[in-house]
């Protein structure tokens, strides 16, 4: 049998420590196939091409986000079961997740790509990158279903306390992510769409591995047929976490996606210079998102246990690790963003080279607000406080209209700089308040 671990007991720092490195490690590899992405496109393909990538990495966002988000929402009923040692109930959620995963994710497939057009349009997308634009986002949607299935298989595993399984086939997907990008884009010439298609592929082989080592491996989640019957109110329950999480994503990624516009407007090297720079702060953001996610499952279980003390023993021990990790990535992007940068474009192409930089120091002087959001919010959402995390993506929402409608025509690509950082800022307002009475509920239930 696969290993599961309880995390209702021991101190929570190495607890939760040892659960996100794994984590982190998947996220980083997540990270690591999309910056390659990115730089064989730039690289090979050149800098239109690069544009044609991130063009749409808000929509991207907004669609994929939902997906993950639903996962992680499915997963917490979950977590709370196991923690609470009602195997059966877990075992009929972990059935009745992959039925709604299956309606969902062909929907959401069939309709966003039929719309992959209309949305470049409306997002003021330049002309000359606009056919591989549409070519990458529309076998991204086609990939969608894949997506969410390897999302939902993830999460439940990690709701057992396993983080470990996920990540070893998330290393496979990446290794064959970046040999299938190279085949696509050099040796089949398929251009902007041979990236999106190595990514299809490879997160499909990835979520069918993960189906078939967790029906085999993982004995608690063997079903009874009595297990296997679809139940509306269980469904409802998880639609009740799981969609506000998915809003919450996507609320967050409308107003990336205005952002986005905005910057779009500002012609292709400032699309270029965004491409490239989200991909690194994408990257070194991974230990935040590593550490919310964890925080869900800990929380949750906790909460399941009825052990809510635990719950803020854990946001102070996340806050600590936090912060030493900011203040390494804070030193590393002040000296290095430049030469990073050099991963995806020529060095003659200087403007492009200051403009990441530029979006890079600014962000990283924002990253223990947004390490306090992803603590925060994850935690909130770990307990069943789903509608409350999801009202804090409103608010990120409203920062980066603002941000996009008032600034960006005024002061240019600086103010993109600072569309982020607002954002958070703004999450962080609702958040802390937000945990506060989260954590006061609680006290009074347990």
């Amino acid at each position: 049998m696969a290993s599961i671990k309880a995390m209702t007991e021991g101190r929570s720092l190495p607890l939760i420590f040892n659960f996100a490195l794994p984590l982190l490690l998947g996220n980083l590899l997540q990270q690591t196939y999309s910056l390659v992405d990115a730089a064989i496109v730039g690289r090979f393909l050149g800098i239109d091409a690069l544009a044609s990538v991130g063009a749409s990495t808000s929509v991207v966002f907004l669609i994929l986000g939902f997906c993950n988000g639903c996962c992680g929402g499915f997963g917490i009923p979950i977590a709370q079961k196991f923690g609470a040692c009602d195997y059966t109930t877990m075992r009929r959620y972990v059935f009745v997740s992959l039925q709604l995963a299956a309606v969902m994710s062909v929907v959401i497939a069939v309709v966003t790509s039929l719309l992959c057009g209309n949305i470049l349009h409306w997002m003021r997308t330049p002309d000359n990158i606009f056919e591989g634009a549409y070519r990458y986002l529309l076998f991204t949607f086609i990939g969608v279903p894949c997506t969410f299935f390897y999302n939902l298989l993830s999460s439940i595993i990690r709701a057992l306390g396993d983080s470990k399984t996920p990540f070893w086939f998330l290393l496979l997907s990446t290794v064959l992510n970046i040999v299938l990008d190279l085949f696509c884009i050099l040796v089949l010439g398929w251009g902007v769409a041979g990236a999106a298609i190595a990514t299809l592929v490879s997160q499909a082989v990835s979520a069918v591995l993960c189906y078939f080592y967790m029906a085999k491996k993982f004995d608690i989640l063997r079903t009874t047929p009595a297990e296997r019957k679809y139940d509306a109110s269980l469904a409802r329950r998880l639609m009740y976490i799981g969609v506000p999480m998915g809003l919450q994503f996507s609320i967050t990624a409308i107003g990336s996606i205005m952002l986005q516009s905005a910057n779009n407007a500002l012609g292709t090297a400032c699309v270029a210079a965004f491409t490239a720079a989200m991909r690194i702060k994408m990257f070194f953001m991974c230990p935040f998102e590593s550490l919310g996610i964890a925080m869900a499952t800990y929380s949750g279980q906790n909460y399941g246990a009825g052990k809510p003390e635990r719950v803020w023993q854990g946001v102070k021990s996340s806050a600590l690790m936090m912060m030493i990790y900011w203040a390494f990535t804070f030193v590393v992007l002040m000296t290095s963003a430049r030469t990073i940068a050099l991963l995806f474009v020529d060095a003659s192409e200087t403007e492009i080279l200051k403009d990441t930089a530029l979006f890079l120091h600014v962000s990283v002087s924002f990253f223990p607000v947004l390490g306090l959001l992803c603590i925060l919010r994850y935690t909130i959402q770990g307990v069943g406080y789903t509608s409350l995390a999801m009202l804090s993506g409103v608010s990120e929402m409203i920062a980066r209209i603002l941000v996009s409608v008032f600034v960006v025509p005024v002061f240019g690509y600086l103010a993109v700089c600072f569309g982020d950082p607002t954002a958070w800022v703004f999450a962080d307002a609702f958040l802390i308040p937000a945990f506060i009475y989260v954590y006061r509920r609680m006290r009074r239930k347990m």
